[in-house]
């Protein structure tokens, strides 16, 4: 019986790990229909570009949890920085980027 039990256990431990992994993470297809990976790094979360142009390019960093983050994020064709945000919900994060908080860009991206 114990066998049994410490299965069930570490199965329910292993789930529960899983769960409690933020949303943010994972594959994304960009508005260009490029392949984005958020991971985690340092403190935060780093955007690195897995296909297209930019491959390799590190172009953002963003910090927060539950599906609410805000950092920088870089457009690597004109090599400029923002300021952002990124928001999750369900397959999509949505990302907005501001020139001093007064012009914005957003986008769509969803999860591969």
């Amino acid at each position: 019986m114990k066998p049994i039990l410490i299965s069930v256990t570490a199965l329910l431990m292993s789930t529960g790990l899983a769960s409690a992994a933020e949303p943010i993470i994972g594959n994304w297809k960009t508005t260009l229909g490029d392949t984005a990976a958020i991971e985690p790094c340092g403190a935060g979360f780093c955007i690195t570009l897995k296909s297209g142009k930019h491959t390799g390019e590190k172009i953002g960093a963003f910090e927060g949890s539950g599906g609410s983050y805000s950092g920088k994020i870089t457009d690597p064709d004109a090599k400029k920085t923002y300021n952002g945000t990124i928001s999750v919900s369900g397959d999509t994060v949505t990302l907005k980027g501001c020139v001093m908080k007064v012009v914005c860009e957003s986008q769509k991206w969803s999860r591969q």
